[in-house]
C-alpha cells in the first residue's frame, strides 16, 4: 500500500468528482505497456499485475466508501500467455475511458443540476456529486465481478462531501459587506477569464472557490492584483449554480455557499495568457513492503487507496501528484494558497456565552416583531439547523447575527476574523443591537406617517361605503354620470358652434370613460367647466338712447367732449343698424383726467358688463392667452376670465396703462394683444387653454395709456386714439363742487353735516396748491380738508358727546371684552379668532346739528397748510436774456423759461461762446445750437453793427434741473431768449411761444398744442404763439380753454420776433454796446499807460 494515503492532494481527489484527468490517463496508461513488457522477464509480476492494472483504475476512485482491496497469496498466478492479453485489455478500457468520462460529464451537465449543501456542511444527492457517485459505483462493480462480490447499497446511497482539506483555490474578490459560512450569496461575474475559469471547474465537478472581502468600497474587480487589496480572511465557497445575466450575456451570476473561513497565506497574480503554466510537481513514493495488507479498519473511513505491486520493493517509484487547481494555471485568474481557520474551542455550557446566546436570541425576537423580513430569515434559520436548537451552536447563531444585519463593512470583517466564539458573540451582539435600534427609528417614522394619514384614509373609506351604500338604495347615483348630465344639460343651454360643440363632445365621451382617480379625469372636468361657462352665443340687451348715454356720461364727467362725443356715435350706429360690432378705444392723457373712470361710465351708459385689468408691468404672454393645458395649474387668459365673469358675449374690457406693458423671457404680451386688439382677427381669437375659437368682435374695448411713444407702432395703428388733456381751473372747480367735495364729506362722515367748503377756498386749492393737469390731487386734498374738520369737531366738543357704548354693538362689545384678554405687546391671531371678530361691531354716530364749520380762503391754511404756489408764475416781470416757452409731459403741459446771461464784460479781445445747462438731452441741445447760430444769423442782417455775439460768452439755462428735457418744440423760445440777450430787451411775461426753428428760420409743427394751451392759460399768459400748421388744432379748441387767450399763429420767426419785439429802433440796437467796447478798449490803454510811467 502506498504511503500518503492523507495528502492533501488525494484529500482533493477523494471528494471530488470520480474522474479521471487526462494526464493521470496518459501515466495509467504508460505503465500499463510497461507491465506487459515486463510480464515475460518476471514470472512473479505476470502473476499480478493484472490485478495491479485493475486497482490502478479502480482504486482512483474518491467514493467515501472505499474499503482497501489487494489480491489473496493463495490465488494462482496466471500463465504468461496470458499476460499479455490482458495488457492489451487493459490498454483498451485505458482507450475507452476518455470517452465514457467525456460522455458522463455531459450526461451530467445536461440532465443533472449542481449539489445544494445543506446547513451542516454535506452536500445533497444530485449534481456533480450524483455525478461522482455513478462514477464510484461503476469502479465498484468491475471489482466485484472480478472477485464474484456483489455491489454494495451503501455505496450507492453514500452522498458526495466538501473537500476538508483544498490548499490551494481561485480567488474571488468581492465587495460592500463579507461572507459568512453557511448562507448564501449572489454574485455578478464581469471577466470573461475567471468566467471560463467558472464554467470549466463546474465540467470538472471541482466548483470551490475563495471569496475575500475588498478593502476598499469602491473596487469592482473580479481578479485581486495585489495580497493588500483584500482582506487575508475569507470563506472556501461552493458554487451551487451558476447562469448568465439577463440582457447581459458577458456576464455570469454565480449563486455562493461559503463552508468555512479560510485565510490567504499566498497570492498568485493573474497569469499572462500567453505564459504557459510550469511543470507540474514530483515527489518521492516510498516502497511498499511484500506483506498482507492491515485490516480495513486500520484506514481511516473514506480514504483513498491506490495498491501497486512493485517489480522492485528496494527501488523508489516516481509519480505525479494530481493537483485540483492545476488546470486553472491556463487562465489569467488569481490563485491563492489557503489554510482552514479553527474555531476555538469553547465550553458551551458557559455561563457568558448561553447569557450572550440568550442575549442575542431576544434581540431576534424585538428585531422579527418591528421587521417582518428578519422574521421570515429568523424562522429559516431555526428550521435549517440539525440540532433543532439554534443555542446549541452559538457560533453558527454569531454568524447569522451578522449575515442579516446592515451593519458597517469593517465590524462584519471583524465579526468573520474572530475565531474565539465567545468575542464572536459579543461583535455580533453589538451589529445587532444597531440593527435594532435602526428597526426601532423606521418603525417610529412609519407609525408617525400612518398617523397622520390614518385619519384621512379612514374618512376617504367610510365616503367611498356610503356612496355604495347610496347607490344600492338608489338615493344618489354615481357623481361620474351626474358630472356628465350637469356638463350636457349646461351645453344644451348655450348657443354653440359647431366646432365648439364637436371638441366638448370627444371632451366629455373622454371623461364618461375616465376613472375618477385618474389625473386626466380632473383636466378634462375642468376643461369642461371652462368651456360650459363662457357665454357662447349669450348677449346682454343693449341700451342705444342717446339722451339716456349723455345723462349718464354728464353726472359722471365733466367736460371730455370729444370721449362723449365719440361715445354717442356709436350709439347712433348701433341704433340704426340694430347692433355694433366691438370697437378698439384708446383713452391717452396724464394721470387723474378720468380716463379709466371713464370706461364704466361708458359701460353704465351702453348697459353692458364692465371687466378691468391692468397690463401694467405684465411680462407674461400667458396672461393674454392663457396656459397649455399640459401645465399643472393652467387657466385661461384673463379674456377667457372676462367672459366667464360677465357671462355675456358683449361686455366693455378696459384694458388699463397700455404704454406701460412689459416684455420678459415669456414672450412679449405686447404682441399678443396684436391679434386680441384687431377687429378683424378677433372674431376667432384662440386662447392656449381653450383651443377652440373664440368670438370677441362683439367686446368694446378700451385702452388707456400716459402717451404714446411707448406703445408698439402696429398697436397703436389698431387702436382709436382720443386724447384727454388736462383740465383748466374753470373745469377743476366744477369737478370738485359736483363730484370730489360731495363724496368727501360722505367719506369723512359729514354727510347730514354743515360743513361748507366756499368756493373761494376751492379756487386757492387749485391755484396755490394743486396746479397738475389732473384732478386727482385737488381730491387728495379735499379729502383731507373734511378729515381735519370732523377732528376739530370732535375735539371741540369732547368724547363725552361720542360715547363708544353707543358705537358699539352687542357683538362688537363681546368681541372687545374677548380681544382684551390678550394682554402681550404683539398681537398674534389667535386660535378662537371667530370670538373676536362680528359681521358689524360698530354703528355710525350722529353729530349734533349745533355744529356749523365753514372752510374758506381766510381759514383754509389750517387744514393744508401754506401754499405750496405763491405766485401765478415765475417771473412777474421778465429780464432781458428771459422768454416763456411751453412743454408737454406725461403730466400734462407745462411752462418752460428759458434764461441766458453775459458770463463776463464784453471787449475786444473776449472770445465768444455758448454754454447749456439744466438737464437737457440730444435733441433739445441740438436746438440750442441751431437757435444761437439763428439769432447769430439775425443780428448780423438786421443789426449789422451790433458785435455781441462776435465777444460774448453766453450761458444758456432751463431752470428745474432735476427734471430731464428733451424735444424741439423750444426752438422759438431759444432764439428769441438769445435775442433778448444781444438787444438788451425785456418779453412780455405774459407772452408764451412753442415751435421747432430750423437755421433758416421756418417754424415747425408741435404736438400737445392742448396741453400746452391749458398750461399757459395756468401761468396767466394772455398770447401764445404757436406753428401756423397747428391752426387747426387750435381750432378745436373748447371756447373754454382758449376764453382769456389770444392765439398767433406764426409761419417764420420773422412773425415771431415782429410779435415779440415791435417797434425797434434799429439805430439804438446797432450802438447798444459800441460804448461798453470802446469803455473798455480806454481802460485797457489807460491801464496799459500806468504801467509805463511805472
Amino acid at each position: 500500500m502506498l504511503r500518503g494515503q492523507t495528502a492533501a492532494w488525494r484529500l482533493a481527489t477523494r471528494h471530488a468528482q470520480q474522474s479521471i484527468c487526462r494526464d493521470c490517463r496518459r501515466q495509467l496508461q504508460r505503465q500499463a505497456h510497461s507491465v506487459a513488457a515486463a510480464a515475460s522477464l518476471s514470472p512473479r509480476y505476470l502473476a499480478s499485475s493484472p490485478a495491479s492494472s485493475r486497482l490502478q483504475i479502480r482504486d482512483f476512485s474518491s467514493y467515501p466508501s472505499r474499503r482497501k482491496e489487494k489480491p489473496k497469496d493463495d490465488e494462482p498466478a496466471p500463465q504468461e500467455e496470458e499476460s499479455s492479453t490482458k495488457a492489451e485489455k487493459v490498454e483498451s478500457e485505458l482507450e475507452q475511458a476518455p470517452r465514457t468520462e467525456d460522455g458522463a460529464e455531459a450526461q451530467k451537465n445536461s440532465s443533472v443540476p449542481d449539489p445544494i449543501p445543506q446547513p451542516d456542511g454535506k452536500a445533497a444527492a444530485g449534481g456533480s456529486g450524483a455525478g461522482d457517485s455513478g462514477q464510484g459505483s461503476g469502479s465498484g462493480s468491475d471489482g466485484s465481478k472480478g472477485r464474484g462480490r456483489k455491489p454494495s447499497v451503501e455505496k450507492q446511497l453514500s452522498k458526495p462531501t466538501v473537500p476538508e482539506n483544498y490548499p490551494q483555490v481561485m480567488a474571488i474578490p468581492i465587495a460592500k459587506r463579507p461572507l459568512f459560512p453557511g448562507f448564501y450569496k449572489a454574485i455578478t461575474i464581469r471577466d470573461r477569464n475567471v468566467i471560463e475559469a467558472i464554467q470549466e471547474m463546474i465540467k470538472r465537478g471541482q466548483p470551490y472557490v475563495g471569496a475575500f472581502l475588498f478593502k476598499d468600497e469602491a473596487s469592482d474587480k473580479d481578479i485581486i492584483e495585489k495580497l493588500d487589496d483584500v482582506h487575508d480572511v475569507g470563506v472556501f465557497a461552493q458554487i451551487t449554480s451558476a447562469f448568465p445575466v439577463h440582457g447581459d450575456e458577458h456576464s455570469l451570476t454565480a449563486v455562493l455557499y461559503p463552508h468555512r473561513r479560510i485565510k490567504m497565506t499566498a497570492l498568485m497574480p493573474p497569469r499572462p495568457t500567453d505564459q504557459k503554466a510550469g511543470a507540474p510537481s514530483v515527489v518521492e513514493v516510498q516502497p511498499v513492503k511484500d506483506e498482507k495488507s492491515k485490516p480495513d479498519a486500520a484506514a481511516p473511513p473514506g480514504d483513498v487507496v491506490a495498491s501497486f505491486e512493485e517489480p522492485n520493493k528496494d527501488q523508489p517509484t516516481q509519480m505525479t501528484i494530481y493537483e485540483p487547481t492545476s488546470f486553472l494555471r491556463k487562465f489569467p485568474v488569481s490563485l491563492v494558497n489557503v489554510e482552514n481557520l479553527a474555531e476555538i474551542v469553547q465550553d458551551k455550557k458557559s455561563p457568558t456565552i448561553k447569557a450572550l446566546t440568550s442575549e442575542i436570541v431576544n434581540v431576534f425576537k424585538e428585531v422579527a416583531s418591528l421587521n417582518p423580513l428578519f422574521r421570515d430569515q429568523i424562522s429559516d434559520f431555526s428550521v435549517s439547523q440539525s440540532a433543532g436548537n439554534v443555542i446549541e451552536e452559538p457560533a453558527k447563531l454569531a454568524d447569522f447575527a451578522a449575515a442579516v444585519s446592515a451593519g458597517e463593512i469593517e465590524e462584519l470583517q471583524d465579526v468573520l476574523q474572530t475565531m474565539d466564539v465567545e468575542k464572536r458573540l459579543h461583535k455580533a451582539l453589538e451589529v445587532l443591537k444597531k440593527e435594532l435600534m435602526n428597526a426601532k427609528l423606521q418603525s417610529k417614522i412609519s407609525k408617525d406617517v400612518e398617523s397622520k394619514i390614518q385619519k384621512r384614509q379612514r374618512e376617504y373609506w367610510l365616503m367611498e361605503q356610503m356612496k355604495g351604500i347610496r347607490r344600492e338604495l338608489g338615493i344618489e347615483s354615481d357623481g361620474k354620470d351626474k358630472l356628465v348630465e350637469k356638463f350636457r344639460e349646461k351645453a344644451q343651454k348655450l348657443a354653440m358652434p359647431e366646432a365648439v360643440k364637436k371638441v366638448f363632445d370627444e371632451e366629455l365621451n373622454k371623461l364618461a370613460h375616465l376613472e375618477p382617480a385618474a389625473s386626466e379625469f380632473n383636466v378634462t372636468r375642468n376643461y369642461l367647466d371652462w368651456i360650459t361657462q363662457i357665454p357662447w352665443g349669450q348677449r346682454s340687451a343693449e341700451n342705444f338712447g342717446i339722451k339716456n348715454a349723455m345723462t349718464v356720461l354728464d353726472e359722471d364727467h365733466y367736460g371730455l367732449k370729444d370721449v362723449k362725443d365719440r361715445i354717442l356715435e356709436f350709439i347712433a350706429v348701433g341704433k340704426l343698424r340694430g347692433t355694433v360690432e366691438g370697437k378698439i378705444l384708446c383713452f391717452v392723457g396724464p394721470p387723474g383726467v378720468g380716463k379709466t373712470s371713464i370706461g364704466k361710465s361708458i359701460a353704465r351708459a351702453l348697459n353692458r358688463q364692465y371687466y378691468r385689468f391692468s397690463v401694467g408691468g405684465l411680462t407674461d404672454v400667458a396672461e393674454i392667452k392663457g396656459h397649455r393645458r399640459t401645465y399643472v395649474g393652467a387657466l385661461p387668459g384673463r379674456i377667457i376670465q372676462a367672459l366667464k365673469k360677465c357671462q355675456t358675449e358683449n361686455p366693455l374690457i378696459l384694458i388699463d396703462e397700455v404704454d406701460k406693458i412689459g416684455r420678459g423671457h415669456q414672450g412679449d404680451p405686447a404682441s399678443a394683444l396684436l391679434e386680441l386688439l384687431d377687429p378683424e382677427q378677433n372674431s376667432s381669437f384662440l386662447d392656449h387653454y381653450m383651443d377652440v375659437p373664440v368670438d370677441l368682435s362683439k367686446v368694446l374695448f378700451v385702452c388707456t395709456a400716459n402717451m404714446t411713444d411707448t406703445i408698439p407702432r402696429p398697436l397703436l395703428d389698431r387702436m382709436e386714439m382720443i386724447e384727454l388733456s388736462g383740465y383748466v381751473a374753470d373745469e377743476k372747480k366744477a369737478i370738485a363742487d359736483r363730484y370730489l367735495s360731495p363724496q368727501a364729506k360722505e367719506l369723512a362722515g359729514l354727510k347730514d353735516v354743515d360743513v361748507m367748503l366756499d368756493e373761494s377756498a376751492i379756487e386757492e386749492l387749485i391755484n396755490k396748491y394743486c396746479r397738475e393737469s389732473g384732478v386727482r390731487n385737488l381730491k387728495k386734498q379735499i379729502e383731507k380738508v373734511y378729515r381735519k374738520s370732523a377732528l376739530k369737531i370732535i375735539q371741540d366738543l369732547g368724547e363725552e358727546a361720542f360715547p363708544e357704548e353707543k358705537a358699539l354693538t352687542d357683538e362688537g362689545k363681546a368681541a372687545l371684552e374677548e380681544s382684551k384678554k390678550d394682554e402681550s405687546d404683539i398681537k398674534d391671531t389667535p386660535e378662537n379668532i371667530e370670538k373676536e371678530t362680528t359681521e358689524q361691531p360698530r354703528v355710525a354716530l350722529k353729530v349734533p346739528e349745533s355744529v356749523h364749520v365753514n372752510i374758506s380762503r381766510e381759514n383754509l391754511k389750517d387744514y393744508v397748510g401754506p401754499p405750496v404756489f405763491t405766485s401765478d408764475r415765475l417771473y412777474e416781470t421778465t429780464p432781458p436774456g428771459v422768454a416763456m416757452g411751453l412743454a408737454w409731459t406725461s403730466m400734462g403741459g407745462a411752462a418752460l423759461y428759458v434764461e441766458s446771461i453775459l458770463e463776463s464784460a464784453l471787449s475786444h479781445s473776449s472770445r465768444a461762446g455758448l454754454q447749456q445747462t439744466g438737464n437737457l438731452k440730444a435733441v433739445m441741445k441740438e436746438s440750442t445750437t441751431i437757435a444761437y447760430s439763428f439769432a447769430k444769423a439775425v443780428i448780423a442782417q438786421k443789426f449789422p453793427d451790433n458785435k455781441f455775439f462776435e465777444h460774448a460768452r453766453i450761458h444758456l439755462h432751463c431752470p428745474e434741473g432735476a427734471v430731464q428735457k428733451d424735444g424741439p418744440s423750444a426752438g422759438i423760445t431759444m432764439a428769441t431768449s438769445l435775442l433778448s440777450l444781444a438787444m438788451n430787451q425785456k418779453v412780455d411775461p405774459q407772452l408764451a411761444m412753442t415751435g421747432e426753428l430750423t437755421v433758416t428760420g421756418k417754424v415747425l409743427r408741435i404736438g400737445g398744442l392742448r396741453e400746452k394751451t391749458v398750461a399757459a392759460k395756468r401761468a396767466g399768459c394772455t398770447r401764445i404763439l404757436f406753428p401756423k400748421d397747428n391752426f387747426g388744432d387750435w381750432a378745436e379748441l373748447p371756447e373754454n380753454i382758449k376764453e382769456g387767450i389770444e392765439g398767433h399763429a406764426v409761419d417764420w420767426y420773422s412773425d415771431v420776433f415782429e410779435r415779440v419785439f415791435p417797434g425797434l429802433n434799429s439805430k439804438e440796437i446797432n450802438n447798444i454796446w459800441k460804448q461798453q467796447l470802446k469803455d473798455a478798449d480806454k481802460r485797457k490803454k489807460k491801464d496799459r499807460d500806468d504801467d509805463d510811467d511805472d
